[in-house]
This record gives C-alpha cells, sequence and structure tokens, in this order.
C-alpha cells in the first residue's frame, strides 16, 4: 500500500481541458483530499503547470493515468511527501 499524503508534479497540458476539469477529475481520484493547480507558462498550444495533490495513500501511478488521458504529461515530480504526517520542507545552509 502507498504511503504517498502530497505529491507536486510538474505537468504540461493543452489549453483543453482547462484547469478547472484537471482539478475536478484529479480530485475525483480515490484518496484525494485536496487539488490545487498553478498556472506556470502559457504558449500557442500548451500549458505548464504545478499540480500539488493531498491525500492518504495516493497512488502515483492512478494520477499520472489521469493526466494522461487528460492529454497531459508528467514532466517531473517535483516533491513526493510520504509516511504518517507531512513534513514541510526546511532552508538549510546548503540552500544559500
Amino acid at each position: 500500500m502507498s504511503k504517498i499524503r502530497k505529491i507536486v508534479l510538474d505537468v504540461l497540458k493543452p489549453h483543453k481541458p482547462d484547469i478547472v476539469e484537471y482539478s475536478e477529475r484529479l480530485s475525483d481520484i480515490k484518496h484525494v483530499s485536496g487539488v490545487s493547480i498553478f498556472l506556470n507558462e502559457v504558449d500557442q498550444e500548451t500549458e505548464n503547470i504545478k499540480v500539488v495533490i493531498e491525500g492518504f495513500n495516493l497512488s502515483y501511478r492512478l494520477i499520472r493515468k489521469t493526466i494522461e488521458e487528460m492529454a497531459g504529461s508528467v514532466h517531473s515530480v517535483d516533491a513526493v511527501y510520504a509516511g504518517e504526517e507531512i513534513i514541510e520542507e526546511v532552508d538549510t545552509p546548503q540552500d544559500r
């Protein structure tokens, strides 16, 4: 069983479906409790978005499949939070 609680994805998608429909479809996935989508860049045919999904026992495979069904592609997995609680990122000396 997956222990993923939060995942942050960089996604490239066509203009349609829009981010409202993307968020609705992704929020329908089993164990998803919340979805946030941020529009990063737009060109003539595509949009680059940041997708943040929270829940419990999230299935990356199912999330990716849902994005691909909407003609999107995951460019990168930018963050993954797993385990009993979400540990937020902190600055370290190496980050400066």
